[in-house]
């Protein structure tokens, strides 16, 4: 790159600016997102499930970097676990031409293709994290608003939804009608079974992963308008200007799976309290 650092840099911010505006805007991620409507509802069940994989895979390289064994590190940061998406794909094409076109005009570094790809790579697994954020934020005020309760998680909104459903079908099953069903109920509560409370996980699991495929229909405008889009693209540049490989795991990933950690340590300490 060449010319006045400030020209350069007031430029980069105005086509950051201006990408993040297009692309995440209401109409920009409501464009983005109809990439979903297809294999990628089928494709997102199994990516959530493999979120723990890829955190593993992560921590794995950053061990292994600490530990000197940075032929195994850079093997392991480098595997994609999650199955590609239409989305993310369309993302990463239109960020990577993105990045080339500021490259044609001075405003970042020239690098190998392979270093770039592997650049955006790591930016849109962190926006999938995010929305993996988002969802687990829907779980949380579903849980406080219909049963009072802090559920960061699907696993400790599972019990509550099972005993709802017992509950009521408990009532409606009621031998003397469902009145006098609801008034026995009320005094002697049915209990889910645990093949019930595992049967509503698992239609939770698969429900909260198609919210989370369009959770970005909320965190992109959300981002947009609090800058978050705008800085974690500028972090990606700066990385490229140093020749500097992305860390090996983002924050966004960290928070989405202590949500996680958090939602099982719940349920166990609830599960022991009885």
């Amino acid at each position: 790159m060449t010319g006045n650092p400030d020209d350069i840099e007031v430029a980069r911010q105005r086509a950051v600016a201006g990408f993040v505006r297009d692309r995440y805007g209401p109409r920009g991620t409501l464009r983005l997102h109809r990439a979903v409507l297809g294999l990628d509802l089928l494709r997102a069940p199994i990516n959530v499930a493999l979120s723990p994989v890829f955190l593993l895979t992560r921590l794995g390289a950053w061990v292994c970097g600490k530990v000197g064994l940075h032929a195994a590190g850079g093997w392991l940061a480098r595997r994609r676990v999650f199955l590609p998406s239409d989305l993310a794909r369309l993302l990463h094409d239109d960020l990577t031409a993105f990045l080339r076109a500021m490259q044609a005009e001075g405003l970042a570094p020239d690098i190998p293709d392979a270093d770039l790809r592997r650049a955006v790579s790591v930016y849109t697994e962190t926006r999938n994290a995010v929305a993996e954020i988002t969802t687990s934020m829907i779980v949380l005020i579903v849980g406080v608003a219909m049963f009072g309760a802090t559920t960061p998680g699907v696993i400790s909104l599972a019990g509550p939804v099972a005993e709802l459903r017992a509950q009521r079908q408990a009532i409606d099953d009621f031998v003397l009608g469902s009145g006098l069903g609801r008034l026995w109920n009320g005094m002697f509560p049915v209990e889910p079974s645990a093949a019930q409370v595992a049967v509503t996980g698992v239609a939770l699991a698969i429900a909260a992963s198609v919210v989370t495929a369009f959770a970005g229909l909320l965190a992109d405008p959300l981002q947009l308008w609090t800058g978050v889009h705008r800085r974690r693209l500028m972090r990606l540049l700066a990385r490229l200007d140093r020749k500097a490989e992305a860390p090996g795991l983002e924050r966004e990933h960290l928070l989405a799976r202590s949500g996680d950690l958090a939602d099982a340590a719940l349920t166990l300490w609830r599960s022991l309290r009885g």
